[in-house]
């Protein structure tokens, strides 16, 4: 048998890489040099609609190509070959060659049921970012956790039935019943006040934008209950002192992005009104003629109820409401409000629970001002994630511009602490910057930690040089860093809540906090970092990393191996054709020796 194959990774297969807008036309090429093959055909359906079965052209060298016109829609296209031979007593048979599921190639199959397709992801338009966004290096600060301003120390507006730490040094703690019900919530006082305080050390950090974690009014220490939205939580201060915040730090050249969790509320939100605190006949709960009622889908009222994984102290709301949909991204509603104030943007939190209209039109939303950003938490490939059995729009085109970077901290995790090989972090992450459009893939945000996940520091093991390759891999990834407020000062922590430690002023760690500032020193002044193309090396065991335009590179390696390596250039491989060929990169990588965790960063240009 003749040689048979594709790979999308590879321009001679298929042209342009990766996902393509809507009215482009894409050449697909397939190496079919077997004499036995009679035609050879391109099987691809638009997720939904009627598949298209095209004869392929023969052309020159055993291939054969078709150039495909994307005009039926955005979404999912999913295609296989399939091949007809005809057999020495004149029958005639089909094969298919189809995704083999590892890397770019594919393989041959006989039956229907083994194929695995191949994926385009066609999407609307180009998600183009406000210019200040891809400049960013984002802060991600837990409001109550990181700094209390108020001279004397003293808590604004502490809440009824808390409890606040005798020390900032104290380990977090949830106070629970039996039942795993929080009974007190902990509170260590930071405020709006902190954060301006210490606008000079994020400055010298090296980050311009700030993510905030909820601030909103709310019981929890966290906020995502929301009990108000058009009201700051009196702990952090007022609204005036938000808006005098705002002010200051965008004449520090800084910009900020809110949390907005649309979701669900807090059970004693204004909305809910569990507890009656905000009036006896206020809230879904208390009154059935209450305007917040129909936000709300009850079993058995009062008590049974539908609430965000079943926590019943969050209870979800009906996005599909006009009511609710009208109070969040109307033109007098709570995104308006915050917007005129000044936010910069928002991340949606658990963009899963939001239906895909709900997203449309708090994106419509932002649209109407200027310099906005959407980003979503989304955990996985965003290109195709499926959720409550619907496939999801997130970054097809007027939803979502950007999403969280989870896979970027899964896989470094699993780089640094020798979970996976090099080879498997690559193939990952070109599978990913096929399946995004370029625009999204670039809109990442970035991280290694955040609220919801264990220190980065703690999952390296305490190791100092990993984390400092961690930063590394944040920012030479494309897609915008965002840094946890206190894994650049050494802060550990496992599960929640002490991955909510107070940030330790008194004892940042020298080491690792040198280590963040320069490579964010790195990714600020170089503008390849934010901009430029992307490729990926790989050895057996070591990873690397390829940023570059049309003149200029930069390629850094990367050891996360605890003994030394030598580079050596013929080890290393690639899933895509790199600009570099094998003699220049001999030439960067010759006689260079990599010591335990560290990194060679190398620039140039292009002969």
């Amino acid at each position: 048998m003749g040689k048979i194959y594709f790979n999308p990774w590879q321009k001679q297969f298929k042209s342009p890489f990766g996902a393509v807008a809507e009215g482009a036309f894409v050449r697909f090429a397939i190496q079919a040099d077997d004499p036995g093959i009679a035609r050879v055909f391109l099987i691809i359906t638009p997720e939904g609609k009627q598949t298209h079965r095209i004869q392929m052209e023969p052309a020159e060298e055993g291939f054969y190509e078709f150039e495909f016109f994307f005009n039926d829609g955005k979404g999912l296209y999913f295609y296989h070959f399939e091949l007809e031979y005809l057999a020495h007593n004149q029958q005639r048979f089909i094969r298919y060659y189809c995704w083999s599921g590892e890397n770019g190639h594919g393989h041959l199959v006989d039956h229907l049921e083994e194929i695995k397709e191949y994926q385009v992801t066609c999407f609307e338009k180009a998600e183009t970012p406000p210019a200040w966004y891809r400049e960013a290096v984002f802060y991600q600060i837990f409001p109550d956790r990181f700094r209390n301003g108020n001279p004397d120390g003293s808590i604004n507006s502490p809440k009824p039935n808390t409890f606040i730490y005798g020390k900032v040094t104290d380990e977090p703690l949830y106070v629970k019943d039996t039942q795993g019900e929080i009974l007190r919530w902990d509170f260590y006082g930071g405020n709006f006040a902190g954060i301006k305080e210490k606008i000079p050390y994020l400055k010298e950090l090296g980050v311009n934008a700030l993510y905030l974690n909820p601030i909103f009014e709310a019981r929890s220490n966290h906020r995502y209950d929301t009990a108000d939205y058009l009201k700051v939580d009196g702990i952090l201060g007022t609204e005036t002192e938000f808006s005098e915040l705002l002010e200051i730090l965008h004449n520090e050249g800084f910009h900020v992005i809110l949390d907005g969790v649309f979701s669900h509320v807090g059970r004693n939100s204004r909305y809910f009104n569990y507890d009656g605190t905000y009036g006896e006949d206020v809230g879904a709960y208390q009154n059935i003629h209450s305007r917040y009622f129909p936000w709300f889908t009850f079993t058995s009222y009062p008590n049974d109820y539908r609430s965000w994984w079943g926590v019943k102290d969050l209870p979800e709301v009906d996005k599909d409401n006009e009511e609710f949909q009208e109070f969040i991204y109307g033109k007098d509603g709570v995104l308006s409000k915050w917007n005129h104030l000044g936010v910069d943007g928002w991340r949606l939190d658990v963009a899963d629970e939001l239906p895909d209209g709900f997203i449309a039109g708090i994106r419509g939303n932002l649209d109407s001002f200027s310099d906005q950003i959407l980003l979503g938490e989304v955990w996985e490939d965003a290109s195709n994630k499926i959720s409550y059995g619907v496939r999801r729009q997130y970054i097809l085109g007027n939803h979502l511009q950007g999403v969280m970077n989870y896979p970027l901290r899964t896989a470094t995790i699993a780089l640094l602490t020798e979970q996976c090989a090099p080879k498997d972090v690559a193939l990952d992450f070109t599978r990913l910057q096929e399946n995004y459009p370029k625009d999204v893939f670039y809109n990442s945000l970035n991280n290694v930690g955040t609220h919801d996940t264990e220190r980065i520091l703690t999952q390296l093991g305490g190791n100092r040089d990993k984390l400092s390759l961690a930063f590394a891999l944040l920012v030479l990834f494309p897609g915008v860093p965002c840094v946890y407020y206190g894994d650049e000062a050494g802060l550990t922590g496992g599960k929640d809540p002490d991955n909510r430690k107070f940030f330790p002023w008194e004892t940042i760690d020298e080491v690792c906090y040198q280590a963040c500032q320069s490579w964010l020193k790195l990714r600020r002044e170089n503008r390849l970092l934010q901009t430029g193309e992307f490729d990926l090396i790989f050895s057996e065991k070591l990873f690397g990393i390829l940023r570059y335009d049309k003149t200029d590179f930069v390629l850094a390696v990367l050891n996360p191996l605890d003994v030394d390596v030598v580079i050596n250039a013929a080890d290393f491989a690639s899933y895509r054709q790199l600009p570099l060929d094998q003699e220049r990169l001999e030439e960067l990588l010759d006689g260079q020796f990599i010591m335990a965790n560290h990194s060679y960063v190398i620039t140039g240009r292009f002969d």
